[in-house]
């Protein structure tokens, strides 16, 4: 079986998922910003978030855009899941669905 040439790399993500991901990309940014070995993703995630927040209904990613972006929500999901079983009821519950959020959004839209 041939792998397809050309992928579309063009979501149409619904408002909340939409914030959602910009959210993320601004958290990431403020991280990243300060180390200059992190160039390509900050140039990356910003023009994520640049396309998230222009309220367009379909939004094309390049493929650069699109595996930093899974690459980040599979990492930040594996982090949570560490969380989720170090913390107390509370911190447990607040992850279990930020966690429940990240990942319906890589099952839908990033699933390889």
């Amino acid at each position: 079986m041939a792998k397809p040439l050309f992928k579309n790399y063009s979501y149409s993500f619904n408002k909340n998922e939409a914030k959602i991901l910009s959210n993320f990309c601004r958290t990431l940014l403020k991280q990243m910003t300060a180390d200059e070995k992190f160039y390509q993703d900050v140039r990356a995630f910003t023009s994520i978030n640049e396309k998230l927040l222009s309220g367009e209904a379909e939004i094309k990613l390049t493929k650069e855009e699109k595996t930093k972006l899974t690459f980040r929500l599979k990492e930040n999901l594996e982090v949570m899941k560490k969380q989720m079983k170090k913390g107390f009821f509370i911190r447990r519950w607040i992850y279990r669905s930020a966690h429940t959020q990240f990942s319906n959004i890589l099952e839908t839209y990033f699933k390889d």
